[in-house]
């Protein structure tokens, strides 16, 4: 049964800008020889790793709100030099925008069942140009 993870996105101010970021660190990886995906480490280790693999997503909460997500590849437990236990989460690069849910504040990551999961969004057409801002308003309107 596939299980999804829900973590704050701190620096980033819109989905584009987070994907900006993907692809600057995606070109460094390119660069250096590395495999093109993207990982992010965190200090707690999921203990439900195999419904995680299991077609789940790390699911972003930018300004308040979910509004992206990334597949998750793997999940890479290590211990640092400090000897905390950290893992890497490995993900797709490719950031797929999802309509937007109010989420609080909380620290670290969270599961997010499927069904608690926002919708991703088809961008086609006009919708793929839009500005971020624009959905944004459109969205707290009830418009999209």
């Amino acid at each position: 049964m596939t299980l999804h993870l829900v973590k704050l996105c701190v620096g980033a101010d819109s989905a584009e800008s987070l994907q900006a970021w993907i692809d600057y660190r995606i070109e460094q990886a390119k660069l250096a020889g590395l495999p093109e995906h993207t990982t992010h480490t965190t200090r707690m280790v999921p203990t439900r790793k195999d419904e995680l693999l299991d077609g789940g997503s790390l699911y972003w909460v930018i300004k308040g709100k979910i509004q992206a997500r990334q597949h998750l590849l793997d999940i890479r437990p290590f211990t640092d030099d400090a000897g905390i236990k950290r893992c890497d989460l490995v993900m797709e690069p490719r950031l797929i925008l999802t309509r937007y849910q109010p989420k609080r504040p909380f620290q670290g990551w969270r599961y997010l069942k499927v069904d608690e999961a926002p919708a991703d969004i088809r961008v086609a057409g006009e919708m793929a140009s839009m500005p971020d801002t624009m959905r944004r308003d459109l969205t707290e309107l009830c418009l999209l």
